[in-house]
């Protein structure tokens, strides 16, 4: 299969990527997380720990890795109705928590609202553009709450 763009072209920020390290233990960390995107606006819409998962189902021995779904209801609702209801299929945005090592984790998180728009789920439009804006305003604050620690 012929992928119609060339990943390896795109750069972080077309994807919406962002990374923070956090000095803490896992569970502290997946904690501080949940708090710094509930005060921007996000609530949790599901989390699990595929890590957890992953050791007891296969025994893959995989440090701590953590998924929280976090979902702005108004982020949501607008890009439900600017992709035909299209973007759902990639809800929620999810931010993932992974040790790097004890006390070190890594915070990661990509804009479903940019790959959808690349993947031709989403139109590339000044209403997306608006949702996708709006959008990364409310993850920069997140990003930023984590800052506080």
């Amino acid at each position: 299969m012929v992928l119609p763009i060339d990943p390896t072209e795109l750069d972080p920020a077309d994807i919406g990527e962002k990374r923070a390290t956090l000095h803490m233990d896992h569970e502290e960390a997946v904690e501080h997380v949940r708090e710094a995107f509930t005060d921007a606006g996000f609530g949790v819409a599901t989390e699990f720990s595929p890590s957890e998962m992953l050791n007891e189902k296969i025994g893959a021995d995989r440090d701590p890795y953590y998924v929280l779904g976090a979902c702005n209801p108004t982020m949501a609702d607008r890009a439900l109705d600017a992709s035909d209801n299209r973007i759902g299929g990639l809800f929620p945005c999810n931010v993932v928590i992974w040790q790097e090592e004890p006390g070190v984790q890594t915070v990661y998180h990509v804009s479903i609202m940019r790959i959808a728009r690349l993947a031709g789920m989403a139109p590339d439009d000044e209403t997306m553009a608006d949702i996708i804006a709006d959008t990364g305003v409310l993850v920069e604050e997140a990003y930023g709450n984590l800052d506080s620690v």
